[in-house]
């Protein structure tokens, strides 16, 4: 049993309380020792990254109580790989929060952010359904504390709107919960495949009801249509940093689908057969289309980001709901891509706020730095709407390539490429306006006075677009990883018997005892 397996989720559980205890009113501490344990993470996250992707799994269990009684965390390659995608993705946004000045325009920001990493990490990681609802709700708690940072009357009504979608999902989580352990008496999910395979088809009602219900909480999660509504003002509200932070917040409910739909409910168990094509995927067709609708049409900046990251998750979903594993090593990929495109983009988002007298898509005066951030803005853009030579289009391959022959194929690839037409539209219209026509303002006086960004704010969004320029030049080293990731889910007994027949010191006594 290795206890780095605990490390991404106790180390942020210290630092937030030390943080508001030892250093409440010492900006400087508090980003030091933030930075500190951003960097550490991304250490751990690489360690356990590498040493699962030969298909090792990894165990932990809480105070050595063994499965299904007590806790576990699981690490696996799928698992490890999205702790690392978190960590490198807070490293550069704690960057820009810093060297914007965002983290010092309220109370307690680091903090927050390690609670929010902590709920994060340790939902990817935890093996059971119910902590993985107690997750859930430390995200929901910190999540809604870093968007409120720094006040205002329309970022409180947004984070209001934030909390109470999510609670509906919360509350439907719990109801899910009682169902399944009315059924199986276990919420362990290693120990709930094995219980979910021996349940007759007589008595499979329960058990259908459950599977629907953790549909529903995992869709709200990854803002799917028509579930999507909290979305668009919520991100486009937040602080920039934490819009950023938050575009791996959508991968959580996937994750969480992928995980429980190849673990628990898999595409071939008879229990829940075709609940994925029958609702995920057309779901799926229509985010995709509602998401980039909404970036032609959208009429701020912000909220055009924000809808391009609905777009992204309906990309996401369509893969997944292939339930393929060519599907699931293509969602792999571009949840990989769309968090770092998606990431860039509202921290630039925070670049041009910082020279216009508003986010209205309209002409006005020309941004501070306008040549760097124009430029950073076209790359991601051309990232984001999927154009070559960046990873979003080879991850659009890949989605359309693992569609081929299915019977929904002609749907996914009309959909796939006519949303991708309008978004290059929508990413071509935003482009001209703000850095083109805007050129023929004059700036207002106050405006024309203001300071430009920190160089350091270019240098975590310019991380970011490196990353992509990495992910597209490494795509078929990143898409064997993805591979083999989607192949260890489609043989789930290794995971299974890890987290079940590994004995701990407490653990059920056998009838010889």
């Amino acid at each position: 049993m290795t206890h780095w397996l605990i490390a991404p989720v106790i180390l942020p559980a210290m630092l937030a309380p030390f943080i508001v205890l030892a250093a409440r009113y010492h900006i400087g501490i508090q980003r030091v020792f933030s930075i500190a344990g951003v960097l550490i993470l991304v250490a751990i996250s690489g360690g356990l990254a590498w040493a699962t992707s030969d298909g090792t799994i990894l165990l932990y269990q809480l105070g050595n109580w063994a499965a299904p009684f007590g806790i576990v965390l699981v690490g696996d390659s799928l698992s490890t790989m999205m702790i690392l995608l978190t960590s490198v993705l807070a490293l550069f946004v704690l960057i820009y929060a810093i060297s914007s000045g965002w983290d010092d325009r309220g109370w307690h920001f680091h903090a927050l952010f390690q609670f929010q990493l902590m709920g994060i990490l340790g939902a990817f990681l935890t093996g059971d359904l119910f902590n993985l609802f107690v997750f859930f709700e430390v995200l929901l708690i910190a999540s809604y504390g870093l968007m409120i940072h720094a006040g205002g009357t329309v970022r409180l009504r947004a984070g209001v709107q934030y909390v109470l979608f999510n609670l509906i999902g919360s509350t439907l989580f719990l109801f899910a919960l009682g169902s399944i352990y009315a059924e199986t008496g276990t919420l362990n999910m290693a120990d709930l495949a094995n219980r979910v395979a021996l349940i007759s088809p007589e008595e499979t009602v329960g058990i259908r009801v459950a599977a629907v219900l953790l549909l529903l909480v995992f869709a709200i999660k990854a803002a799917l249509v028509p579930l999507h509504f909290w979305l668009p003002s919520s991100y486009a509200e937040a602080p920039a940093p934490v819009a950023a932070l938050f575009a791996i917040m959508t991968k959580v409910g996937a994750y969480a689908i992928i995980r429980v739909y190849t673990l628990v409910f898999p595409p071939d168990l008879e229990v829940t057969a075709g609940l994925h094509n029958t609702w995920l995927l057309p779901a799926a067709l229509v985010s995709l289309s509602i998401g980039m609708v909404g970036v032609l049409a959208a009429k701020r900046f912000d909220r055009l980001v924000a809808f391009s990251i609905i777009g992204s998750m309906g990309m996401v979903l369509v893969s997944i709901a292939l339930f393929s594993p060519e599907g699931i090593a293509a969602a792999l990929y571009y949840i990989v891509h769309s968090t770092f495109a998606g990431a860039a983009l509202f921290l630039i988002v925070d670049l041009v706020r910082s020279g216009r007298a508003d986010l209205a898509l309209t002409p006005q005066a020309p941004v501070a730095g306008a040549t760097i951030t124009a430029s950073l803005f076209f790359v991601a853009a051309i990232a984001m709407a999927g154009l070559p030579p960046l990873s979003g289009f080879l991850g659009k391959l890949l989605v359309l390539d693992a569609a081929f022959g299915t019977d929904t194929m002609v749907w996914i690839w009309a959909v796939v490429l006519g949303s991708s037409l309008i978004s290059i539209v929508g990413f071509a219209r935003a482009g001209s306006v703000l850095f083109w026509k805007a050129q023929s303002v004059t700036p207002p006086e106050d405006i024309a006075k203001a300071e430009p960004p920190g160089k350091m704010c270019y240098v975590a969004i310019g991380g970011l677009i490196m990353l992509l320029v990495l992910h597209t030049v490494f795509a078929g080293h990143v898409h064997r990883y993805t591979t083999s990731i989607a192949a260890q889910l489609f043989n789930p007994e290794p995971y299974i018997s890890t987290v079940v027949d590994t004995p701990g010191k407490l653990s059920k006594p056998t009838e010889d005892q």
